[in-house]
């Protein structure tokens, strides 16, 4: 079982986000979402001060500065429901990242709607919170709904932050998620990914198999990314960063940062690049992975027990590649019914561009 992240861990984090210079230390996914938030709350604050100094000027209306903050209230949540069911209705990605414009590629994992519904409300509330904090502004009075408001936005601000806190212990080496994923796939392993995707903690093993340009490294991020959502540990490695932290007992992060979680402690795991495949000899085969593997006794246990991504090159004999890396997986003690393989093929299609998350 992974590791759950404490209220002691949140703090450390927000600490981390609040004190320093992003300048200097870069800038992580929970300090984004801060930002991007405050960046909400201005967008309903700025607009309803001006649009209500104009319409005193201009206008004779009693209370400007509450139509002015209903104005803005309705325009932001007009603009996220469109930005929503956009996608939903038409069932197709959008080109843009900030306004809903369909292309001609259909999803071919279908997004998490709960999850972009939950986001979709907390952005509004942030609009309005903003509104309604220019409306006391101008026009004191009571702020009990104003209280409420906030009171209600602390639930999802402790769901997003969390998340985010997931997703950037992982380590992934760029944001996709699952149905941003466009290229092709055979429906039969289409239903593998998401037999895999849903199997939380299982003792799963997903082998990739793909050339160049494939998606297969997309695929195995998306995936776990999904995991990572549902606030699974998830921890994302190459191969060769795998096989020198082999032989450590308790192998941490290489970033400068204290990592949340090692690829020992993840509940599921990620490993990239193994071997290219193709026309170049596989650098890594089956029986070399598990001699580097046997480095320490406990390895084959700790891999047997967690949900793995395998993601490995495309080969002209393809079938005999596969059951070899299905024989060594048994060989560390995974059940054969655990043990599942997606390959997919040479043509492909354009990939989807990465939005926000």
């Amino acid at each position: 079982m992974g590791k759950i992240i404490t209220g002691r861990d949140v703090l450390r984090q927000l600490e981390a986000d609040l004190i320093g210079k992003d300048s200097h230390r870069g800038v992580t996914f929970t300090y984004s979402w801060l930002a991007n938030q405050l960046g909400h709350f201005t967008l309903g604050f700025i607009p309803t001060l001006l649009i209500q100094a104009l319409l005193q000027k201009f206008t004779n209306l009693e209370a400007p500065a509450i139509w002015a903050a209903l104005g803005i209230a309705v325009f932001w949540f007009g603009f996220e429901i469109y930005n929503f069911l956009g996608p939903l209705l038409s069932k197709r990605v959008s080109r843009a990242k900030h306004l809903f414009v369909p292309s001609r590629h259909k999803y071919v994992f279908q997004p998490d709607w709960r999850n972009i519904t939950y986001d979709t409300i907390t952005d509004i509330g942030f609009f309005w919170l903003g509104a309604y904090s220019a409306y006391l502004y101008e026009t004191p009075s009571s702020s009990k709904v104003y209280l409420l408001l906030f009171l209600i936005l602390l639930l999802p601000c402790r769901y997003w932050y969390i998340t985010k806190m997931y997703l950037q212990a992982a380590q992934y080496p760029f944001q996709c998620r699952l149905s941003q994923w466009t290229f092709s796939i055979s429906e039969a392993d289409r239903q593998t990914v998401l037999s895999f995707l849903n199997a939380k903690r299982s003792h799963k093993h997903l082998l990739i198999f793909g050339g160049r340009g494939n998606g297969k490294t997309s695929l195995g991020v998306g995936i776990a990314t999904e995991r990572s959502i549902a606030h699974e540990t998830c921890f994302y490695t190459t191969g060769m960063k795998l096989y020198s932290m082999f032989s450590e007992r308790n192998s941490r992060s290489l970033h400068h940062q204290r990592n949340l979680w090692t690829w020992r402690q993840a509940s599921v795991l990620v490993i990239d690049d193994i071997n290219p495949g193709g026309l170049i000899d596989d650098l890594i085969t089956p029986s070399q992975f598990l001699r580097l593997l046997d480095a320490n006794p406990n390895n084959r246990k700790t891999l047997a027990e967690k949900d793995v991504i395998w993601i490995l090159g495309q080969d002209d004999q393809q079938e005999l590649i596969n059951q070899k890396w299905a024989d060594m997986l048994r060989l560390i003690g995974v059940d054969e019914d655990d043990i599942h393989s997606v390959s997919l093929p040479l043509k492909t299609s354009p990939a989807a561009s990465q939005g926000k998350m």
